[in-house]
């Protein structure tokens, strides 16, 4: 387990696999198992049984699964490119990550 540099909420590209340059939002964050839920991608089809309990239809249900932190690039918002974050400290002691392609702050 390593530290996240991508958070809930970023937008970012997958860079690798069959959704290749797709760009999604992320949902959720696995950190014990440096996994990231990004919204649309990565669809896969599971067969689910019916359950009168829940009131939930069988079939074949289309969801999401996680996708790994080291097939993603953050994208940024003001270059539109995928990019590492750097990091730095403002006047005031705040640490905010910055985009190394053009300079601006996520």
């Amino acid at each position: 387990m390593r530290k996240m540099k991508i958070k809930q909420n970023d937008k970012v590209m997958i860079i690798s696999g069959k959704d290749k340059t797709k760009i999604g939002k992320v949902v959720k964050i696995f950190k014990s198992k440096d996994k990231v839920l990004v919204e649309g991608l990565n669809k896969i089809k599971r067969h689910v049984k019916p359950n009168p309990y829940k009131q939930e239809q069988g079939g074949i249900k289309e969801m999401e699964a996680p996708v790994h932190v080291s097939n993603l690039r953050l994208v940024c918002d003001a270059c539109t490119n995928p990019t590492r974050p750097g990091y730095r400290l403002t006047d005031d002691g705040e640490k905010v990550r910055y985009c190394k392609k053009c300079d601006e702050n996520f």
